[in-house]
């Protein structure tokens, strides 16, 4: 059976557990204790010597990377299929994947780490706003960026925007995609992957603090 390395708070690892349910694929769970550093284990490193989630492990197949892991599942398993065959749709599907991977995701931290003494730069927030406009022309008035079905577009956008939204962010300006939103987190793999709301605050404590720790060694070797 397909093993499945991952932490439940991880929005990385998040994406391969919510395809590894739409898709219906059985799966051993394993969870790295991020916090017991379990991601630094001999064991671990032997699976992923950049000891970050998520991982599998399927026979003789070992995959890091969420997007390569996706990539093998939906060849894998085809029985429910998240990828389009069509070029053009295929396509669609990769841009919007791409697209919240190097435009959505890497300001998630600033805007995370952003409070009322120390808001978002006018810079951070009009790329997310170009970020979310393009997102809702891509979708136009689809049900899902795969048109009628989700597809694998569907699952990074859907594990990022939801994460975003949940951290106060507001899709009221973007209503195709603020009903798209409404409609992907209903489904039962978002509802079963959704940290519970004090693991969520937790997480969110550890990675404001990472933030902080951070901005302080940069002052300190800039002194």
């Amino acid at each position: 059976m397909l093993k499945f390395y991952y932490h439940p708070l991880s929005p990385i690892a998040r994406r391969v557990w919510i395809a590894l349910l739409e898709k219906e694929v059985p799966f051993e769970p394993v969870i790295v204790d991020l916090k017991d550093k379990q991601q630094f284990s001999a064991e671990y490193l032997a699976l992923n010597p950049f000891h970050h989630v998520p991982a599998i492990v399927h026979g003789e197949v070992r995959l890091i990377e969420s997007f390569a892991i996706l990539d093998y599942l939906d060849k894998q398993f085809p029985k429910i299929s998240l990828s389009p065959v069509e070029p053009a749709a295929f396509g669609k599907m990769r841009m919007v994947q791409m697209t919240v991977m190097n435009e959505l995701s890497p300001k998630l931290v600033l805007f995370l780490a952003a409070t009322e003494s120390s808001p978002l730069d006018r810079k951070t927030v009009e790329h997310l706003e170009t970020c979310l406009r393009f997102l809702q022309q891509t979708l136009g008035n689809t049900a899902y960026f795969g048109g009628n079905h989700i597809n694998l577009a569907d699952v990074i956008a859907g594990a990022t925007v939801s994460l975003y939204a949940r951290l106060g962010l507001s899709l009221e300006p973007y209503p195709l995609l603020e009903c798209w939103h409404s409609r992907i987190i209903k489904r039962p793999a978002w509802q079963i992957t959704r940290p519970e709301e004090p693991d969520f605050q937790q997480w969110k404590r550890y990675v404001q603090l990472q933030v902080k720790l951070h901005r302080r060694k940069l002052v300190k070797s800039a002194s």
